[in-house]
């Protein structure tokens, strides 16, 4: 649906020549809109990580850059993003919550390798295999506990990152105003009406 608002008398010159540097501003419009977002984009395989996901790198597209070969690891702590965020306190958060994460998930594998290791080592450690002892025992569960842990560091750990990026996305779309590509009007032009010069602006909804 077009709406168009007409409007007469003196001060139409001065419309007139306003409209002029008003095209030229929207004529540009179309090539601004073609850059790269000013977001921070996930790799589509690095999105569609949810809970008890795998534990490797997010790779992440920085604001304003496009193509595949522009794609950033974000580190095993997701460090390497953390420029990006600053300023976003929101999105830095959970951006520490993923780094707290992340360094428990490196702590309970020790905890595993460890307590695997040390039963491995109880078996033929006196000469003859054993089995079930006390350091045996207490090292499968160590070895239980572990496994356990595992799952419950996993749950949300790529959720924490993932909400680092929209965390950022959304507030640097909320920095920049709405309003104006809203109330922008989609042409302009002169006209003639009953001989006197109109100025015509449109709006597409």
């Amino acid at each position: 649906m077009t709406f168009s608002i007409l409007s007469n008398g003196s001060v139409v010159r001065w419309l007139a020549a306003t409209s002029v540097a008003t095209g030229l501003s929207l004529a540009g419009q179309p090539a601004a809109a073609q850059q790269a977002p000013a977001t921070i984009r996930l790799s589509p395989e690095d999105e569609g990580r949810g809970q008890y996901g795998a534990q490797h790198n997010f790779y992440f597209l920085p604001p304003g850059k496009t193509g595949e070969e522009n794609y950033q690891s974000a580190g095993f702590f997701g460090g390497k993003l953390r420029p990006y965020l600053a300023g976003n306190a929101s999105a830095l958060a959970e951006l520490d919550h993923y780094q707290g994460h992340k360094t428990a998930y490196l702590i309970d594998k020790a905890v595993l390798v460890g307590s695997l290791g040390l039963y491995a080592s109880q078996v033929f450690g006196h000469g003859d295999a054993q089995y079930f002892s006390g350091t045996q025992q207490v090292a499968l569960g160590l070895t239980a506990a572990s496994l356990l842990g595992t799952l419950f560091i996993n749950r949300h750990t790529n959720e924490y990152l993932k909400q680092a990026v929209d965390n950022y996305n959304t507030g640097t779309a909320g920095k920049h105003g709405t309003l104006w590509p809203r109330l922008r009007p989609a042409g302009l032009g002169l006209a003639a009406t009953a001989g006197h010069p109109v100025l015509a602006l449109r709006w597409q909804l």
